[in-house]
């Protein structure tokens, strides 16, 4: 009995192992300490560097930091949540595998179980999961530094499992596997794509209401969400500090409602629609989910020796120079600016999606094909702004998000899906031969004659890029024309390469049908065919020099003498503006200084009008009001230099006039010409602030910074009339609470951006506490459903084991 228990359990250990195994060897550096170190990675270490040391050295929580565009919730950086538990799980799902091995594991065995909910042969599933697994686009996300997307991505299939056995009738399990992978999704902190992942449940709830109604199982269905609700609850609940500060801060940054008039017209309720749509997939570029270099792969791609490229550089100059000419070539010609590479799904699982239209049946068919669809039409964004206007501007939160293709991870998931489901009807023995014959003959001759028609008359394409033209004007045309040359061979290669695999699957089913090879022979096989198809092309964007030693990583930035210098200054607190780079788009300075600039997805809305409307075009006004005591400037020398900037305000003064605004409009503009040492701009609404005082000109007022912690400054005063302080940090009410001697005190916004208050005359001590109430009254929250969601969940699966066990006796 107890042999018989050990026995089922057999599939499930070896998918686990299975797993181990490809996640290692896949990223097989890890085991000889390398990491994986992207961009994007090197930018959140540089903007959390405030934040670490202060949680290392001292053991707080910085939950503010001024690294990055002179102040910002450190939440949206990095926070720790002390009180909710479900980490617990995500650790452990995550079995302490190094990164990024752990999180290509997570995506295994969260589709797996996906694939073992919908019923499939839990051998058959193992192939299933590298088929999700190991969708190009995972890889390349990887490659930019975008973990937590890829984790987030990992945890979506299971979620949606639970939502499904819910409906099925297996209430308890199906709601502990929803509540606890929705907990540490939200965990991982990727809101984009929780919503994509509700968007796919919603899409499967709209056919099981019209099932539901059409069946009059209401009870089935009350019970089911009922269940659902408990869990999804209890994980949001889980998070309720990180969604509560998010969703605070949101309205105040790019994300949410204009204030300009002049953003208005191309505004949505959340980002207006260029930028939303700025990376959108193009129609044509569909075809990279079939034919991976479709569009000749990413941005910055290498070419081979047999390329048009290598032979015109070796005759050019020499075999040694084209080598290195061909490795960072302009080979993208389709509509986004830029692209790490293509979503490349697989030319077996395509074949199978397609295959499996003919023979899967019910809802599942066209929940999944629903969904692929959507997805896809909605990543094409301003190629069809008739969808996506309509869903920009009535479909809840839909506008929050930017990058409008990644909603392409829809079809990653849809389409893998369906096409294990039709290997599962195939296992099951109910598809009748004509039915068989049929669904083959059409997939192939549709899938494989795309292949082939792209293989032959690949020329029919321009191989055109926008981009082209300024190589052209540069005198480059000889260069251009070869690298047209060699995307037309990217593509007519991959067509190839697609067709070759869309005949092999299409003889493995074949031979299986008519059972000239058995199940296990079978299974093996689809699952090397995935990873035959899959491997090669993922590696292309992210492989063994992508790595680097550990011990490299411990010093993300090599400082410049200017730096240094910077550094010696004993001043505790200002701020620097590099210009040796795009300063908003590289987070280098944050690594060093507190910076005016930065690298992050969601800056406040009022900083990015001052960048671009005033920092931008060097109003030293405003940089001066910003602190900005140094600038660190391009020089003739080999090192950039440090400049000392004599006009920086310091971290706060008394002002002498007040001007008056009654809109933001009119307050941003007033920055183009004033004295910010002795004016300050504020809106009429903070009027009832000020208490009608009447400024009167005090020499001999004085006020200082004595005490700086990013969540703490402490200021002294003295006046002998009252004053106005402006305080050169940024204006952020949901949190930041200000005292004077001790006694809760007023403050307000001036100059479009920074913190005023009114000083009363004498002596005092003025201090300004970051203390988000979303922040400390959510984790208490959080503690309290995460104790819940675990303490349900180890109910529910102690129950199934020992139902299991039982069930073998």
């Amino acid at each position: 009995m107890k042999t018989n228990f050990l026995k089922s359990l057999l599939p499930y250990f070896a998918a686990v192992i299975i797993f181990i195994l490809i996640a290692v060897l896949y990223f097989s550096p890890v085991l000889n300490n390398q990491v994986l170190e992207p961009g994007d990675v090197q930018r959140w270490k540089a903007a959390s560097r405030e934040i670490m040391d202060i949680r290392e050295k001292e053991g707080e929580e910085a939950l503010w930091t001024n690294t990055m565009f002179s102040g910002m919730p450190a939440y949206q950086i990095s926070v720790n949540y002390p009180t909710n538990i479900t980490t617990w799980a995500h650790k452990l799902i995550n079995l302490y595998l190094p990164k990024p091995a752990n999180i290509l594991f997570v995506s295994l065995i969260g589709f797996y179980i996906l694939l073992l909910a919908f019923g499939v042969n839990p051998w058959l599933s193992i192939a299933g999961a590298v088929a999700y697994a190991f969708s190009s686009y995972f890889f390349i996300i990887l490659d930019a530094g975008h973990i937590t997307k890829a984790q987030a991505l990992g945890y979506m299939p299971p979620i949606i499992a639970g939502v499904h056995l819910a409906f099925n009738r297996k209430y308890l399990i199906g709601a502990v596997l929803t509540g606890l992978f929705l907990a540490m999704q939200l965990y991982v902190n990727h809101l984009q794509i929780t919503y994509y992942t509700l968007i796919i449940i919603l899409i499967y709830g709209i056919f099981e209401l019209y099932r539901v109604i059409r069946e009059k199982d209401y009870v089935h269905l009350l019970k089911s969400i009922g269940i659902l609700l408990i869990t999804v609850i209890l994980a949001v609940g889980s998070r309720t500090p990180n969604i509560w500060t998010t969703w605070e801060y949101t309205k105040y940054t790019m994300r949410g409602k204009p204030e300009l008039k002049a953003d208005m017209e191309n505004q949505t309720s959340g980002l207006d629609r260029d930028y939303a749509t700025a990376w959108s997939y193009g129609i044509g570029e569909t075809m990279t989910l079939f034919i991976p270099n479709f569009k000749g792969g990413c941005s910055n791609g290498e070419l081979g020796e047999n390329s048009s490229t290598y032979e015109l550089f070796k005759n050019a100059q020499n075999a040694s120079y084209a080598k290195k000419a061909v490795k960072n070539l302009p080979l993208y010609w389709g509509d986004q600016s830029f692209t790490h590479g293509p979503v490349y799904l697989g030319a077996v699982v395509i074949f199978l999606f397609i295959f499996s239209l003919f023979l899967v049946r019910g809802k599942l068919k066209w929940w999944l094909l629903t969904a692929t669809i959507l997805s896809i039409v909605l990543a094409w964004g301003r190629n069809f702004m008739v969808l996506t206007n309509l869903f920009l501007d009535y479909f809840p939160l839909y506008n929050k998000f930017r990058t409008v293709s990644m909603i392409l991870i829809i079809a990653e998931f849809a389409v893998p899906v369906l096409a294990f489901l039709a290997l599962k009807e195939i296992l099951s023995g109910n598809v009748n031969r004509k039915e068989f014959m049929r669904a083959l003959k059409i997939s192939l001759f549709s899938v494989g004659g795309i292949a082939l028609f792209f293989t032959v008359f690949s020329g029919v394409l321009s191989f055109t890029s926008p981009a082209d033209e300024s190589y052209i004007n540069q005198g480059y045309g000889v260069l251009i024309d070869a690298i047209r040359e060699d995307r037309q061979m990217l593509l007519r290669n991959d067509a190839f390469r697609s067709l070759v695999f869309t005949l092999l699957t299409g003889g493995l089913l074949y031979i299986f049908y008519i059972k000239k090879i058995k199940l296990n022979v079978f299974i093996i096989s689809i699952c090397a065919l995935v990873i035959f198809d899959m491997w090669p092309i993922d590696k292309r964007y992210v492989n063994k020099d992508d790595f680097v030693p550990e011990r490299t990583t411990k010093q993300v930035f090599q400082p410049y003498q200017a730096d240094l210098n910077i550094l010696n200054d004993k001043d505790p607190y200002f701020r620097v503006f590099d210009l040796t780079e795009d300063p908003f788009r590289s987070a280098r300075a944050s690594y060093f200084h507190f910076s005016i600039g930065g690298y992050h997805g969601a800056k406040f809305r009022r900083y990015q009008d001052l960048i671009d409307q005033h920092i931008s075009k060097n109003n030293m006004n405003v940089l001066n009001m910003l602190n900005t005591k140094y600038f660190i400037v391009p020089s003739d020398n080999q090192q950039p230099e440090a400049r000392l900037n004599q006009g920086a305000l310091g971290n706060v003064w008394f002002i002498d006039e007040i001007i008056p605004v009654n809109n933001a409009d009119e307050e941003l503009n007033a920055l183009t010409d004033f004295n910010p040492l002795h004016q300050a701009i504020i809106d009429k609404k903070f009027e009832p602030d000020l208490n009608n005082l009447k400024l009167v000109a005090d020499s001999a007022a004085s006020i200082q910074l004595t005490s700086y912690k990013p969540n703490h400054l402490i200021y002294e005063s003295d006046c002998i009339q009252d004053q106005v302080a402006v305080f050169s940090e940024i204006y952020y009410d949901k949190g930041w609470n200000a005292t004077i001697d001790g006694k809760s005190a007023l403050h307000f916004r001036a100059d479009y951006v920074l913190r005023a208050m009114v000083i009363p005359a004498g002596k005092h001590t003025i201090e300004f506490r970051f203390e988000p109430n979303a922040y400390f009254t959510g984790n208490k929250i959080a503690l309290a459903s995460s104790v819940l969601l675990i303490l349900f969940a180890l109910g529910v699966i102690g129950m199934e084991i020992r139902k299991k066990f039982l069930d073998t006796i």
